[in-house]
């Protein structure tokens, strides 16, 4: 009887075990290593930051470039021989992706640099940072076409930095 009865409380033990939700484990923390701390240090490095997001820019904007440039047609195109007309949009799609890539990588440049000046004098990670970041950018992209120009492109590439940032926020 003694047997049947500690069967039995198994039984019951092994059911409210089973009926119980297990809590998940909580993985102990790591803590970095020597070179991941340095390559953190090296990749916060505003100078750093800038050039990386520069040369980015850059390959962007000559991808871009290359397909716009591919889309422009001769306006004589009924005149001209097919190999004129390769060779003319083969030239569209040199200039056209080499304009894009300077222009991508001053806007990559000045954008990273200036978040990350600001970043670092503010200490907090923020819209505002955006913000200044794309006033910057804008102006100084446009400041050729004089003041007013600089005024707009401040506003909107600071409008269109914010959108974007709450854009990439909500989608991460």
């Amino acid at each position: 009887m003694a047997s049947s009865s500690g069967i039995e409380s198994n039984n019951g033990v092994s059911s409210s075990k089973e009926a119980e939700p297990e809590t998940p484990q909580i993985p102990p923390f790591r803590m970095p290593t020597m070179e991941e701390i340095r390559a953190q240090e090296v990749w916060n490095n505003c100078a750093v930051r800038s050039v990386a997001s520069g040369v980015m820019g850059g390959g962007l904007g000559l991808f871009m470039g290359l397909f716009l440039g591919a889309l422009d047609n001769p306006l004589m195109q009924e005149e001209m021989t097919a190999r004129e007309q390769f060779i003319y949009t083969a030239k569209q799609m040199g200039r056209r992706s080499w304009s894009s890539c300077k222009a991508f990588a001053v806007m990559g440049l000045i954008f990273s640099a200036a978040e990350c000046i600001v970043e670092k004098a503010r200490a907090k990670h923020d819209v505002t940072n955006t913000v200044v970041a794309g006033c910057v950018t804008g102006g100084s992209m446009s400041a050729k076409g004089g003041p007013k120009a600089a005024c707009v492109g401040c506003a909107g590439f600071a409008a269109f930095s914010v959108l974007i940032e709450k854009f990439l926020e909500r989608h991460t």
